[in-house]
């Protein structure tokens, strides 16, 4: 590993850009081992999306209304949005410029040293690689809704196999089902809201609770701005996703054109999404209901979407509604899978990384990544052994700190990032999408992210909860093991802002001389 990382960093830029980014072989000069660019406008939009809209939104939430109350929960979530709104905007600027697969990694590793893009780069892949055993526990969950007999685990893996022949097909194959399968997801919330808002009015349903919810404030925002708080972390979860777009932008067609404008659409989407749920879940079911999650691990079958179907007496849009849910897991497990195979496979261009799963076959797919991470996805059949709750909690609370710290890395990132552009003699104006809000918006956004990824489970901490402390925290001195070690070996350093890298993949920087020729 040393010997790999030391020769890379020692690499020019120049090179580095378009060995690495392109998969050049260096000893032929040929292309070998490249990903390709099959991913159109409508999929890196969908995908954009999609990536955000899963069980955070359809299963979890309702712990959070439960937990804070529906106001406190709206604050949450709307708070946490904002900070992905600061975040989206540093992630665009970065990925419309260097459009490359190993986004965040690659990025870490030239805005700010090799080691923290070793750990960035690692902690992402372990992030979605935990989420797609998430999702598929999830999945098994939402099967005993119409199979109460079949074990969990038989779903989980049929689930698996399926998800990763998709992705092994190619880039477009997967572009091509998260399209439809995000789309479904989009059409369902939107009916929901449509549906909620008509039942809060006493059109739909038998009766309306109106606002009623809404008019005790010690009810509203149950528990203070401490509730809030605590809740940040399924918040968290609910949005991480959104940074697919970054990673999508290495398989992009035209990416310094689609990043910018998936970049400048999803966020507000995604925002009247979760927004609009949780304010007409609040409205149509008490914070103090035991189905919200809070009677038991059970209870994660029933959700909060499921739970307003049903009681509008409508049965059939009940089960129809859990068919929708389980679209989404298996999206979110989609997404989650091809963004950690690409983040494999760059590391492995990086030198961070075995080799071997470097290699991609003859259709550019990285198979040797992809089965590596889809093993990982055997997590999922810890819901035969520990309960299907229980596994699902533990997994949710280890990948959503992961997420955190991939976010404060990616505001990390971004601050340098524009510091050496501009050292380099550059011009904002010549960057293809500007964050509008530099140099508040990443700093914001990592002070955030300091203060909850620090304090995002604190009660359990003070209670001495052993196991709950683990379960939230080991990605911390996971994060930074990789980050002591791998400076140690390597004696890496903090990039000088001169010598960053600011090229991008050679296929996007030839095609942009073309047109300005």
């Amino acid at each position: 590993m040393s010997r790999i990382s030391v020769a890379v960093e020692n690499e020019s830029p120049v090179q580095r850009g378009t060995v690495i980014e392109t998969g050049g072989n260096p000893d032929t000069g040929k292309p070998d081992n490249e990903l390709k660019r099959g991913l159109s406008s409508r999929h890196l939009q969908m995908i954009a999306i999609g990536g955000a809209i899963g069980t955070g939104l359809f299963v979890a939430s309702g712990g959070t209304i439960s937990q804070a109350g529906p106001g406190g929960a709206l604050v949450a979530y709307a708070l946490v949005g904002l900070m992905v709104f600061l975040l989206m905007q540093s992630l665009g600027e970065m990925s419309a410029k260097i459009p490359v697969a190993g986004s965040f990694q690659t990025y870490a590793t030239r805005f700010v040293s090799p080691s923290f893009g070793f750990a960035i780069g690692w902690n992402y892949w372990f992030n979605w690689a935990i989420t797609v055993a998430a999702e598929l526990v999830a999945a098994g969950i939402i099967m005993d809704f119409w199979f109460p007999g079949v074990p969990g685990w038989i779903w989980a893996g049929s689930f698996l196999v399926l998800l990763t022949g998709v992705n092994a097909l190619s880039a477009k194959a997967f572009g091509e089902s998260e399209f439809w399968l995000s789309l479904i997801k989009v059409v369902a919330v939107i009916l929901f809201l449509v549906a909620g808002v008509l039942m809060i009015v006493g059109i739909l349903g038998d009766s309306s609770p109106g606002l009623s919810n809404w008019q005790n404030r010690e009810d509203v925002f149950h528990g203070g701005w401490v509730s809030i708080i605590s809740v940040f972390m399924i918040a968290g979860f609910s949005f991480q996703g959104t940074e697919l777009v970054g990673v999508a932008a290495g398989e992009a067609k035209n990416p310094r054109k689609e990043v910018p404008k998936a970049i400048r659409s999803v966020f507000w989407r995604i925002m009247i999404f979760y927004i609009g749920a949780i304010f007409v879940i609040g409205c149509l079911i008490p914070f103090t209901d035991p189905s919200l999650l809070a009677s038991g691990e059970a209870d994660i079958a029933a959700s909060p979407f499921t739970l307003v179907f049903e009681r509008a007496g409508i049965a059939f849009a009940a089960a129809l509604m859990n068919a929708v849910i389980l679209t989404a897991i298996l999206s979110a497990g989609n997404s989650g899978l091809y963004a950690s195979t690409r983040m494999l496979y760059a590391m492995a261009h990086d030198g961070k990384a075995p080799k071997a799963f470097g290699r991609t076959n003859s259709r550019g797919v990285p198979i040797n990544a992809l089965l590596a991470t889809a093993a990982v996805g055997l997590f999922g059949f810890l819901s035969a052994i520990v309960g299907q709750g229980a596994a699902y909690a533990w997994l949710l609370n280890v990948s959503g700190l992961c997420g955190f710290i991939v976010w404060a890395g990616i505001a990390l990132s971004h601050y340098r990032f524009r510091r050496g552009f501009l050292a380099q003699g550059n011009k904002v104006s010549d960057l293809p999408y500007k964050a509008s809000f530099f140099p508040v918006g990443p700093l914001l956004a990592f002070a955030v992210l300091i203060v909850v990824i620090a304090g995002q489970n604190y009660e359990a901490v003070l209670a001495g909860r052993g196991m709950e402390v683990l379960s939230s925290y080991i990605g911390i001195p996971i994060f930074l093991g990789l980050w002591i070690v791998h400076r140690h070996v390597t004696k890496s350093r903090v990039v000088p802002l001169l010598e960053m890298d600011l090229s991008g993949p050679k296929d996007v920087e030839e095609e942009a001389v073309a047109k300005v020729g």
